[in-house]
Parts: structure tokens; sequence; C-alpha cells
């Protein structure tokens, strides 16, 4: 049976809302200072509902008949305690973080909130909780991200969006909303122009192969591995970054309900120093920094 037609089928990508390249026909893009390897740490605050109503469901959602009690205090644990020690890892390695967080934290752990203000750190918004996906009619899409932003407090220019879920409308939602960047598209180590009807987003890249919870809880490898693999890219990216004379982007997502667990804390530990060693080849920056010099070279 003969396929209908379809005008937007082509090579590479069958739509428009970037310019589709390979990395390598790129030209060099050049890190402040010279530094080969750009790092982006980015911790997630998240807050799951006990009992989960929306029908899409998203990575980490209780899965087990309701009250399942055991899921969600696990995942609060993360909120009360695992935080604490991230950010007590973070400052012992002397590394930055943006702090992406769910709107409803706000209500329910104001201290989180004031830690990351009285920090200086890039918060980054993340919808209400997660069991707010990005679903349903355009309206009810907007009101969440807007309910969101203005719980947060403003001064918000990046969104992650849970589970990395959009509808065909949430980029120009999210520039309507005075939203520049978004982490939410995978397929690419450098960010990159993402195209709207309000406007272009970047699209700043925070690969989910190494993210804590997929690698630790989805592929249920052991922490030990987890570090591993990301010490792997870290240094694979550092030796392509020189070998190219071109800048590269290590992103590293983190959630504390997961490695704010006593038993992982060590294995985060290595992550961060290794990381933190190799100091003077990197530009630690926020989404605004990347943002901000991507700008810079257009």
């Amino acid at each position: 049976m003969s396929q209908p037609p379809y005008p937007m089928r082509r090579y590479g990508m069958d739509h428009e809302r970037y310019t589709w390249s390979m990395l390598q026909d790129r030209p060099p893009i050049q890190w402040p200072g010279g530094k080969p390897l750009a790092v982006w740490i980015n911790v997630s605050l998240q807050h799951f509902p006990l009992n989960p109503a929306a029908k899409v469901k998203l990575p980490g959602s209780m899965t087990m008949p309701y009250p399942d009690l055991r899921h969600f205090t696990l995942r609060d644990h993360g909120n009360r305690v695992g935080i604490w020690r991230l950010l007590s890892e973070l400052d012992q390695a002397q590394l930055p973080a943006s702090f992406a967080m769910n709107a409803e934290l706000v209500l329910r752990a104001p201290e989180l909130l004031a830690e990351i203000r009285q920090r200086g750190a890039e918060l980054i918004g993340h919808s209400w909780n997660m069991d707010t996906p990005h679903a349903g009619s355009l309206d009810n899409e907007r009101a969440l991200i807007q309910r969101s932003l203005e719980h947060l407090g403003g001064g918000i220019s990046t969104w992650l969006s849970p589970g990395r879920l959009q509808t065909a409308h949430t980029p120009e939602l999210l520039r309507e909303q005075g939203i520049t960047a978004c982490a939410d598209w995978v397929n690419d180590e450098l960010p990159y122009r993402f195209h709207t009807q309000q406007g272009d987003l970047w699209n700043l890249p925070l690969p989910t192969e190494t993210e804590d919870r997929f690698v630790i809880l989805d592929n249920l490898h052991s922490e030990a591995s987890w570090a591993e693999q990301v010490i792997d890219a870290f240094e694979f990216q550092l030796a392509e970054a020189r070998a190219a004379h071109a800048g590269r982007l290590f992103s590293l997502s983190l959630h504390p309900w997961v490695t704010g667990q006593a038993h992982r804390v060590k294995h985060l530990r290595r992550v961060l120093a290794h990381i933190a060693a190799a100091r003077a080849d990197c530009w630690f920056c926020m989404p605004r920094d990347l943002v901000q010099h991507m700008e810079s070279l257009a």
C-alpha cells in the first residue's frame, strides 16, 4: 500500500523546528577563556503526588496500587534529606549547579527555594509537579506554565519539562511566557536554536544516558557503574574537544532522591571530584551563561 504524500518528509527530519546538521560539519565553538569543555550540572527538585491522576505517567511516578507509601516517601526523602547532601558535595567540590524545581515545592518546602535564592544559583522551571505533564488542551497547558512560573517567583529563562514531554504547542507557549531556553531535546551535544512562532528558543541538551535516575533505576546499573559512565563521558568529551580544537558541552542531570541516598553519596563524590580536578580545562556555566555566549557568537 502506498503511503500518503507528506510534504515535510526529507533528509534529516520532517519539521522546521531547527536547522539539521551534523556536529562535525559546524563551525567550531570557542568557550570563554579558551576552555575546551563547558560543564553544566543540573539538580532536579521534584514532588511526586501520592496518588497520580494524570493519564500520562512520567518517569518516577507512583506505579503500585494507592497508597504507594514506600515509593512516595522515597521520593520525599530527596527534598528532606538528599538535597542537603547534594548541596554539601557540590560545595566540597566547589562546583556550581542550576536547580530545576517543581513549583508546588514552593508551598510544600519553601526552604528549598530560599536556599537556591540565597546561593544565587539559576532556577529552572519544571512545571507544577511530577503529575503535570505537558498534555491536554492548549489552554490548560498555558495555564500550567503560567501558574508554575508565578509561584517560582519570576526571573526564570529556562524550562525543563517533566519527563521531557512536550506537545506540539509547548515551544510556543514557553516562548510566549518569556522562556528563552529549554532542556527537553537530547539529540545533540551542543546548544542549538529551536524555532517557534513566538521567536527562537535555545535547546540545551541535558543527556538522559548519564542521568542518575535513568542509569540506576531504569537501567538497573550499580551506583559504581553510573559513576564510571559519567566519568567516561566527561573524559571522552574533554579529549574530543581538545583534538577538534572546538568546544564541547558536558551536562549532568542529578536527582536528590536518587544520588542523595546515603549508600550512593560516595559515588557522587567521586564523580564531582573527578570533574573538579579538570577545572583548568572547564568553563563551569549555567543555562543563562550558555544562552548569552551562544547569542554572542550569532
